[in-house]
């Protein structure tokens, strides 16, 4: 008789992992506090599916191992239930890491920069794998990869965060990071020490055949990283003797050349350093230093996140409409120098938007358009308000100088003239790609 597992949560990692588990042979029993609509799909394949709530008698068998939905807090009461009776607690990465055999990892944890290191990374994994996948955290589940691969052998570029970090017990990448530190979900964990030391657990088995990056400018990850088990790989944006450094204007590992910086379209420090990350560990999973540089020179970002558009008589256009709020905003304002032609504006969300007016110095003009469009003057010394986003790019293509950037940053959400930001940033990209055309 098979082997009895409960899965907690029927979200997209959790049918994933319990179609996984039962394919390979577990009964599987799947519940959820929600109805899930793929439940007579589901019962036909021979799991057992008990939904709208967890029912009592769920307790009474004795599982092999629980499998929780990441958001799932350890604390809510079937979870805490299964913990204190000393039953295996597991995420869907731990279980589809023990089935899918053939898979080589390159796993990416910390607080910022984790799907732009991924995304990179997969970009390069798959110039040298064409069974290459990008996984976890990302929104897409191991489980899921398992299922479409069966037994091929594929390289996984695998975003981690800390809640499916807490649910591992075997899992090991071949090359791992912890990007950055910074103060997180101390609305799940149980203290900011418990948050940061999750992370680590990225690499606790790994070994010497293994590598670790290091991020030796974070303060707060040299105090946690610690007895790391396998090759540590030290990386610094400002110290040109560590491992992964830039040294007269090349990226480059310990000694290899992996990319030109400068070929590099992302702007600021932090995506130089994701691209870094990335690029060391595809290097280490197989990845050749040409296919590598053409990733550099070819990757346009996250899509509405900074995302370089095109450059239309040298002045390169960036995207990033995911920009909703000023926190998001003065991350992107604070990623240039200067020269900065501003698209700001969009749905009134009543917030303010002072906190905006100590980067004045880069915008060379501000376009505010939409609903908040008029109070932009009182932040930006240079600004000239017009009604639409359209309206907004043309004014900035007839005045900024060849070097000068023009950047689609609203700071607030689209709901007055779309109805979202990826709408809003689709669009954008549209009306620059018929003004480039309209060039050639």
């Amino acid at each position: 008789m098979a082997a009895p597992v409960l899965v907690i949560g029927a979200a997209r990692s959790g049918i994933a992992g319990a179609r996984l588990l039962n394919q390979n042979g577990y009964d599987v029993i799947l519940t959820d506090m929600k109805e899930v609509p793929e439940k007579n799909e589901l019962e036909q394949e021979g799991i057992r599916v008990y939904d709208g709530g967890h029912p009592e008698f769920l307790k009474n068998t004795d599982y092999l191992f629980v499998v929780k939905n990441p958001g799932i807090p350890y604390r809510a009461p079937l979870v805490k239930y299964f913990v204190e009776a000393g039953v295996p607690v597991y995420t869907e990465i731990e279980t589809a890491y023990r089935i899918a055999k053939n898979l080589e990892y390159a796993a990416v944890t910390g607080t910022d920069g984790k799907t732009t290191i991924t995304t990179i990374l997969y970009e390069m994994l798959k110039k040298a794998d064409p069974n290459a996948r990008a996984a976890g955290n990302i929104g897409i589940p191991l489980s899921e990869c398992a299922l479409e691969l069966k037994d091929k052998p594929a390289k996984i570029a695998l975003e981690l965060s800390n809640f499916q970090l807490l649910g591992i017990d075997t899992f090991r990448p071949h090359v791992s990071v912890v990007s950055n530190l910074a103060p997180d979900h101390l609305d799940y964990m149980d203290s900011l020490d418990a948050y940061y030391a999750s992370k680590f657990r990225i690499y606790e088995n790994c070994t010497m055949d293994d590598y670790f990056i290091r991020n030796i400018d974070d303060e707060t990850i040299m105090q946690y990283a610690r007895n790391i088990p396998c090759q540590v790989i030290d990386f610094s944006l400002t110290n040109p003797n560590a491992d992964l450094c830039v040294k007269d204007g090349e990226v480059c590992l310990q000694g290899t050349r992996l990319f030109t910086a400068a070929d590099l379209k992302l702007v600021g420090d932090f995506n130089l350093g994701n691209a870094m990350m990335a690029a060391a560990m595809a290097y280490l999973m197989g990845v050749k230093q040409e296919d590598i540089e053409d990733v550099i020179q070819t990757f346009k970002g996250v899509e509405h996140r900074i995302e370089y558009v095109d450059t239309l008589n040298g002045v390169r256009i960036y995207n990033d409409s995911k920009a909703t709020n000023t926190h998001s905003a003065i991350a992107a304002l604070s990623s240039f120098k200067g020269g900065v032609h501003l698209l700001a504006g969009g749905k009134d969300k009543g917030i303010d938007y002072s906190v905006l007016k100590e980067y004045d110095p880069v915008i060379a003009k501000c376009y505010a358009f939409g609903q908040i469009g008029p109070k932009f003057p009182d932040i930006f010394s240079n600004t000239v308000v017009l009604e639409t986003m359209e309206e907004a790019l043309d004014a900035a293509l007839a005045n900024a100088r060849e070097g000068e950037v023009i950047l689609l940053c609203p700071a607030t959400s689209s709901f007055d003239q779309f109805k979202s930001y990826e709408q809003r940033g689709d669009i954008f990209k549209e009306l620059v790609a018929q003004r480039v055309n309209s060039q050639k």
